[in-house]
């Protein structure tokens, strides 16, 4: 390309707020893209959402791969990234999900999408998420098969819940669910769906899971952000000398981690078994597959000074395999393994994070409604 406009160009994002992603704030570098219509900066993946809108919304091209014309280098020095923000994310709610870089394709082509495409947040009439009742059909995966089936769900801010249903017709819900306990995460890789979402709630103190999808990426989207946007209300009523950036942050959470670990019982003699391990903040659950309903067993945990700790490797006379390390408890110790060195190595880390933080008030309730360590 012409070396003068490159040049200028790179002098450009250099400037504030165009050297990071205009979408997801990630942080750019030479060879990432820009949209010359809209006048902004972009990182190669949010570019790839931008080239799926179309020409007659988005047009892209490569910093230095890319020819770019005086008058559109001339455009991008008169917008860029903060110009753009202002005129597309003029109403974003507080309690909306701005994703970042490491969130899912679907956050963030949503995000995307609703800026420039259906200009969500210059219309306050277009956050149909914000109406406080939601009613529509999702992919429910049964509770004790694989199978994903229609199911009717109803979500209502003013009752606090949001049921479902196992037929068209029923006039009782099959499950009603305390938005307040609710947690949504997108979990796309696990269900095998670019949409899909994890409901999980406590139910006779235990965590139980619901796996759901949509065949549109903007009704999952909607539907996450619908029950964001219930809860942050209801936080508002119930804590309002609580700042709106302090109850956004309580309104969903995702895993700190998930995965394969090996595991033995509490007598440390019998045979490993593999397990799918869940850490949802304190809450560290274990399943025999992935998509279970229930966990085989959880426990919360608590501080050092609660008796809290993770140490690498098992007791003297405990049975040993590959990577173990050991999850102690007041009451058990976890005898656990990994495949790799680096995998315990992570979850040791992310456990001792956990333990080495204050607990709040939730996590004190968390501790109150699950009574199960198995």
């Amino acid at each position: 390309m012409n070396e003068k406009n490159r040049k200028k160009l790179l002098e450009i994002m250099k400037q504030p707020g165009n050297d990071v992603c205009a979408d997801c704030n990630a942080p750019l570098e030479d060879s990432d893209w820009g949209a010359y219509n809209l006048g902004v900066f972009l990182c190669v993946h949010c570019a790839t959402v931008h080239r799926m809108l179309g020409v007659q919304i988005s047009r892209t091209k490569s910093i230095p791969l890319d020819q770019w014309t005086d008058e559109q280098v001339a455009f991008m020095e008169a917008h860029g990234n903060l110009k753009a923000k202002e005129k597309y994310e003029q109403y974003v709610p507080k309690f909306y999900r701005r994703p970042t870089e490491k969130d899912c394709q679907v956050l963030r082509e949503q995000w995307i999408r609703a800026k420039y495409e259906r200009h969500e947040f210059m219309d306050l009439d277009k956050q149909t998420y914000r109406s406080g009742k939601k009613t529509g059909y999702l992919w429910k995966k049964g509770r004790d098969d694989n199978r994903f089936q229609h199911r009717l769900f109803v979500l209502s801010e003013d009752d606090n819940t949001l049921k479902y249903y196992n037929k068209e017709n029923a006039k009782e819900p099959k499950a009603t669910i305390l938005l307040s306990e609710l947690n949504a995460v997108f979990t796309p890789e696990k269900i095998g769906n670019p949409n899909g979402l994890q409901l999980s709630y406590i139910k006779e103190n235990m965590t139980r899971n619901i796996y759901l999808y949509t065949n549109d990426g903007k009704d999952i989207v909607d539907w996450y952000m619908a029950i964001r946007h219930a809860k942050f209300n209801r936080l508002k009523v119930a804590y309002p000398g609580a700042s709106d950036e302090d109850l956004a942050l309580q309104l969903t959470r995702d895993f700190l981690k998930e995965g394969w670990l090996a595991k033995t019982g509490p007598k440390g003699n019998e045979a490993y078994r593999r397990r799918w391990f869940s850490l949802d903040g304190r809450l560290l659950s274990y399943y025999s597959d992935p998509l279970d309903a229930f966990p085989k067993g959880e426990v919360v945990l608590g501080t050092r000074s609660d008796g809290f700790t993770v140490r690498e490797g098992v007791p003297p006379g405990r049975l040993d395999q590959l990577y173990s390390f050991t999850q102690v408890t007041p009451t058990r110790q976890y005898y656990l393994s990994a495949d790799l060195q680096e995998e315990r190595r992570q979850w040791m880390e992310v456990l001792m994070k956990v333990i080495d933080t204050p607990q709040s008030r939730q996590d004190k309730m968390l501790m109150s409604l699950v009574n199960k360590e198995k």
